[in-house]
C-alpha cells in the first residue's frame, strides 16, 4: 500500500472541507479576522462538520506517524510557576483550545438532565407577586460566541498544513507511553483501556475513543464522513501493528 499517497489524498480532501467550513462561518483570510458571534443554526451546522474533520485529522496524525522513530531528550526536573503581576482572568491561546488536540475527547459516563423550558415553577401569591416568567425558547436565529470554534478551525488548519510536525508530537507521545507502561508493573496491551489511573493523575494510553469516531455516522451525509471513515481504518490499523510488532 502506497502510505504516502493515502496520507496526501486524505489531506487535501480534508483541506477542502476546511475551506467549506471557513466559507460557512464568514471567517478572512484563514482565521486572521476572528468572528465574533454567529446564529445559532450557522454555529451548529459548522460543528456537526468539524467534529469530524477534527477526527479525521488525528486518524491521519496517527498514520503519518507510523514507523516514525523519535528520542525525548532527559528528563528535567520542572521549575514551580510563579505568577507575576495582576491576572487578567483571560486564558492563554493555547489554553483557549488554539493548539490541536490529539487525543478524541473521552464519552460522557452521563448525561445531565436538562429541564423543560416549559417545566418552570410558577409558583406567585395572588396579589403580593407576579409570577416568575418563563425564558424565552432558544431561536435559530440567537447569536453565539463563535471564538471558540474560530479556535478550533485555525488549530485544524495549522495541522493539516504541518502534519509530519503534529506526526513527530505523536509519537513522542507514544514513546512516553511505551516508556510509562514498561516501568509500570502489571504491563498490559495499550489498546486495553483508554486511560491509566495514577494517584493523583490521569494518563491517556490509547489515542482513539472507544466505539464510533466523534462525528462519524451509520449513514454519510457529507464528504467529511466518507473520509473519516477511511483514515479511522487506516489509523486503527497503523496503531495495532505497532503495538503487536
Amino acid at each position: 500500500m502506497d502510505w504516502k499517497a493515502a496520507i496526501e489524498t486524505n489531506r487535501q480532501a480534508l483541506k477542502r472541507v476546511l475551506v467549506g467550513l471557513v466559507a460557512m462561518a464568514g471567517i478572512i483570510g484563514g482565521g486572521a479576522d476572528r468572528t465574533a458571534t454567529l446564529p445559532r443554526h450557522l454555529h451548529r451546522a459548522v460543528l456537526r462538520l468539524l467534529r469530524p474533520a477534527e477526527a479525521a485529522a488525528r486518524r491521519l496524525v496517527i498514520v503519518a506517524a507510523r514507523g516514525l522513530v523519535v528520542t525525548l531528550p532527559p528528563a528535567r526536573l520542572r521549575k514551580p510557576k510563579v505568577l507575576a503581576g495582576p491576572q487578567t482572568g483571560q486564558a492563554s491561546p493555547r489554553k483557549a483550545g488554539h493548539g490541536f488536540q490529539l487525543f478524541d475527547p473521552l464519552p460522557r459516563s452521563r448525561r445531565p438532565r436538562r429541564s423543560s423550558r416549559s417545566g418552570v415553577p410558577r409558583i406567585c401569591f395572588p396579589g403580593l407577586r407576579e409570577p416568575f416568567p418563563v425564558p424565552r425558547p432558544p431561536s435559530a436565529d440567537d447569536l453565539l460566541d463563535a471564538g471558540r470554534l474560530t479556535l478550533r478551525l485555525t488549530a485544524l488548519a495549522s495541522a493539516l498544513d504541518d502534519l509530519p510536525r503534529q506526526a513527530r508530537r505523536f509519537a513522542r507521545w507514544r514513546v512516553t507511553r511505551d516508556a510509562a507502561a514498561t516501568q509500570s508493573m502489571g504491563h498490559e496491551p495499550a489498546g486495553a483501556k483508554n486511560i491509566s489511573r495514577q494517584p493523583g493523575r490521569i494518563r491517556r494510553v490509547w489515542p482513539l475513543r472507544p466505539g464510533r469516531p466523534p462525528g462519524a455516522r451509520s449513514r454519510p451525509t457529507h464528504e467529511v464522513h466518507d473520509i473519516l471513515e477511511t483514515v479511522h481504518g487506516l489509523a486503527a490499523w497503523a496503531m495495532e501493528r505497532h503495538d503487536t510488532s
